[in-house]
C-alpha cells in the first residue's frame, strides 16, 4: 500500500512538472501523431496534458472513488482526445480535451457510484453531477428558508429534468447503497433478520404460475375440442357473442343471419349447453383416466 502510494506521488509530481507546449510545438505533435501515427508524438502531447487531467480528477473526489482511479480514466479520455483532435482547426489541444477527459471521469463515476445506474439521459447526468452545488448555491442565497418542494422546482427548472427527478436523485445522493443481506440491526447474534426478508412479493409463487399455464392450456385444448360439437351456425353465433372481444348483440347478428333476435338467443342458450355438457364429459373422462392410472 505504501508503494503504491508513493507511485502515485512521483506520477503526480513528474505530471506537475512537465513543460508546457507552444502552440506551434503542440500543433507539430498532434499533426505527427494524427498523419504519421508517431507515437512518441502522443507520448510528449499526453504528458505534457497530465496535469489537466490530474486537475480535473481532483474535481470529483468527493464522490467517494479513488483518485488514481480517477486519473486513469481521466487519461483515457486524454488519449481519446488526442485520437479525435484536429489541428487544422486551430483549437489548443488542452481546450478540446477537457471535455473529453471530463465526460470520461463522469462516466466512470456514473459507472461506479452506485450499483444502481443512474444519469442514463444528458439531464440526468447533469442533474447528478450539479444536483449538490445547485442546492448548495439556493441555500446560501435563500438563507435556507426556501422549502425543498421549491427548491426541487428551482432546480428542476434549471436542469430541465421533472421536480420528482430531483427529489428522486437527491434521495439516492442522500445516502450509500444498503446490501438487501445486510442485518436489520448491528449487534452480532446468530439468526439475525436481513432486509430481504421485510420485501413482500404479491405474486404467485412459481409452482403456482406453472401450474396455472398448464392448466390454462389444457382448458384451452378442451374449449377448442368442444367447440367441435356445434353447428356451423351455432358455432359462429357463440364466437360473436362469447368469444370476441367486442361481443355482438342479438339484434345485429340476426340482421346479419336473417333471423329475430329471439331466434339468436334459442340458438345461443342451445350452443351454450351442449358446450357444457362437452366439457363435463371430458372432466369425468379425464377423472376416470387418472383413476385407472393410479390403479383405483
Amino acid at each position: 500500500m505504501l508503494q503504491m502510494a508513493g507511485v502515485r506521488r512521483q506520477f503526480v509530481k513528474a505530471a506537475m512538472s512537465a513543460r508546457f507546449l507552444e502552440r506551434d510545438e503542440e500543433r507539430a505533435l498532434a499533426e505527427s501523431w494524427r498523419h504519421k501515427g508517431d507515437e512518441r508524438a502522443l507520448h510528449e502531447l499526453a504528458a505534457a496534458h497530465m496535469r489537466l487531467v490530474i486537475a480535473l480528477a481532483a474535481r470529483f473526489r468527493h464522490y467517494g472513488l479513488p483518485i488514481a482511479d480517477l486519473i486513469q480514466e481521466g487519461h483515457v479520455g486524454l488519449l481519446e482526445a488526442a485520437a479525435r483532435f484536429e489541428p487544422e482547426r486551430e483549437v489548443r489541444f488542452s481546450t478540446y480535451a477537457t471535455w473529453w477527459i471530463r465526460a470520461s471521469i463522469q462516466d466512470y463515476i456514473l459507472r461506479n457510484w452506485s450499483i444502481v445506474r443512474g444519469g442514463t439521459s444528458s439531464a440526468q447526468k447533469a442533474l447528478f453531477f450539479n444536483l449538490r452545488r445547485l442546492r448548495a448555491k439556493l441555500s446560501r442565497d435563500g438563507g435556507g428558508a426556501e422549502s425543498n418542494a421549491s427548491m426541487f422546482n428551482t432546480i428542476a427548472l434549471a436542469i430541465g429534468v421533472s421536480p420528482a427527478d430531483v427529489e428522486l436523485m437527491d434521495t439516492r445522493l442522500s445516502g450509500p447503497d444498503v446490501s438487501l443481506n445486510a442485518p436489520v440491526t448491528d449487534t452480532e447474534s446468530s439468526g439475525q433478520t436481513e432486509r430481504v426478508e421485510f420485501l413482500v412479493d404479491d405474486k404467485p409463487l412459481q409452482d403456482e404460475t406453472v401450474g396455472e399455464a398448464i392448466d390454462g392450456d389444457r382448458r384451452i385444448l378442451w374449449l377448442r375440442e368442444a367447440l367441435g360439437v356445434l353447428s356451423e351456425r351455432e358455432l359462429r353465433i357463440v364466437r360473436e357473442r362469447r368469444l370476441e372481444e367486442n361481443a355482438a348483440t342479438l339484434e345485429a347478428l340476426g340482421s346479419r343471419l336473417g333471423i329475430s333476435k329471439e331466434r339468436v338467443r334459442q340458438i345461443e342458450n342451445r350452443a351454450m349447453e351442449k358446450l357444457r355438457r362437452a366439457l363435463s364429459d371430458r372432466t369425468e373422462a379425464d377423472a376416470a383416466r387418472a383413476l385407472v392410472a393410479m390403479g383405483a
